[in-house]
């Protein structure tokens, strides 16, 4: 059964994934430092897929930790999560997010280099595209970023292309995100931010289980419809299972491919509230204040690219995505912390 390294594992996305591969016949194996997510998703990945992915408590900023990862297991791949994801945060802590994002990545390249393991999916993300002049993005469009986060993902990306013209040995696939959203549909796995949540549907699921007072809409004066900001929000189920056709589609003379990963259209934050309040039954109280610092006014892809080379396209709307949002936060109020 082929081996696939999967750093930040514990975490939203990464969970999600974790289940996907266990059920692609795949054996991952996670390294997460644990920074914004909880081990006990180990159990509930255990009891979704009946499989138990082994754990390392580690960083990959650790040469050490990474060369007994590698000196132990022969992978066939990695999945690249690990890092900070906070818009916000990283105009607060710049080096924070190019410490974590950027130096654990140029680490984690040498092991695989090291130890000869040359494929990766690299977790990237939509705001490579900075302020896009138009949407829907296509792949081909100019990159920028307007925030460190962004800044942090385009400088890995741009070193993954730089590696793979100079040697023909690697290959990388780079997955933009849109917006990830939902839970997986038991109910047993979802996103459980630290602190207060960054992003808007953690957050209107934590005012409607009463955790949070009211939902703070930051910005409603764009140049949208009702003047909040549209993004393309895409279910963490589907986007796992995109991983694993990157996975599948390693071949010699990949090279590094960018793809984008969402549905192709885009929701208003209002229009995202008023979905969960319908599938929630619960009211949720908010305003409007100013724009945070980095955020532009519309994202959302052409996701053609990916259908048509990996054979991927989303599968779930916005109803199931409410409903599995809702479905997870209603069973775990408190997160992964029982109580």
């Amino acid at each position: 059964m082929k081996k696939i390294l999967v750093t930040g594992g514990t975490g939203f996305i990464g969970s999600h994934t974790v289940v996907s591969l266990i059920e692609a016949g795949y054996t991952p194996v996670i390294i997460d430092n644990l920074d914004n997510s909880s081990d006990l998703v180990l159990d509930r990945i255990e009891s979704i897929s009946g499989a138990r992915a082994e754990f390392i408590r580690g960083d990959i900023r650790s040469e050490n930790t990474l060369n007994e990862l590698f000196a132990k297991h022969r992978f066939e791949a990695v999945v690249h999560f690990a890092g900070l994801k906070a818009v916000g945060e990283s105009v607060e802590k710049p080096m924070r997010y190019y410490s974590n994002n950027v130096e654990g990545s140029i680490q984690l390249l040498k092991a695989m280099d090291r130890y000869d393991c040359r494929r990766l999916v690299f977790s990237s993300s939509a705001t490579v595209y900075g302020d896009p002049v138009s949407v829907p993005i296509k792949e081909g469009f100019a990159l920028s970023a307007t925030n460190p986060y962004g800044q942090s993902k385009l400088t890995v990306e741009t070193m993954l292309r730089d590696l793979a013209a100079a040697d023909e040995r690697w290959e990388f696939t780079l997955l933009r995100y849109f917006n990830p959203v939902g839970a997986h549909e038991s109910g047993l796995i979802g996103e459980e931010p630290n602190g207060i949540p960054n992003n808007l549907m953690p957050f209107i699921a934590q005012v409607a289980v009463g955790r949070l007072e009211k939902l703070s809409v930051w910005g409603g004066d764009y140049d949208t419809p009702d003047g909040t900001g549209v993004r393309d929000y895409i279910h963490v189920m589907d986007l796992a299972e995109a991983h694993i056709e990157a996975v599948k589609s390693f071949k010699p003379n990949h090279g590094c491919r960018a793809y984008n990963v969402g549905t192709g259209g885009g929701y208003s934050v209002l229009e995202m509230i008023r979905a969960f309040e319908k599938a929630s039954n619960c009211e949720i109280p908010y305003s409007i204040e100013p724009r945070r610092s980095g955020d532009i006014a519309s994202s959302y892809a052409d996701p053609e690219l990916c259908h048509r080379e990996l054979g991927w396209h989303a599968k779930r709307g916005i109803s199931e995505i409410m409903r599995d949002q809702w479905n997870w936060q209603r069973k775990n109020p408190n997160g992964y912390t029982v109580g």
